[in-house]
């Protein structure tokens, strides 16, 4: 696996915590990062799933917003928590991190979804990515 991928599931995870505990993500962030402090050899995962993680929270509004539009009949608190933050990191890899090709956000996220949720998760996740990263300027 991958830092990156590894980094992905640590910010999926910071996310997650926040939906199921609901806490801040700043607050579930913090916790991450205290734990992260004593771990030296996994530096590299966090400091691109810290930097995930900040972007969502800055760019949370927009995020959650094209999430609803593209979503078709599925408000944010109907999905599932770890579709969320699945969809959170995906859209923001795609419009927000050009080192990212939007094929390979599309790709990490979807087998994310297989991985972590429901059979139909995949794609759904697939599905509203795709559609995002047509609207996206390439990466």
């Amino acid at each position: 696996m991958s830092a990156r991928t590894k980094a992905r599931k640590r910010a999926i995870d910071i996310l997650y915590i926040a939906d199921v505990r609901q806490i801040s993500i700043p607050e579930s962030l913090a916790i991450e990062a205290e734990r992260a402090a004593s771990e030296p050899a996994r530096l590299v995962s966090w400091l691109y799933a810290r930097e995930l993680v900040d972007g969502v929270v800055d760019h949370r509004e927009e995020i959650d917003e094209l999430i609803e539009t593209y979503s078709q009949g599925w408000s944010l608190a109907r999905m599932p928590n770890i579709d969320r933050a699945i969809l959170r990191i995906g859209i923001w890899e795609i419009l927000y991190n050009d080192a990212v090709p939007h094929a390979v956000a599309i790709d990490e996220a979807v087998e994310a979804a297989k991985i972590f949720s429901t059979d139909d998760s995949a794609g759904f996740v697939n599905g509203l990515l795709g559609k995002i990263a047509q609207t996206a300027p390439s990466a």
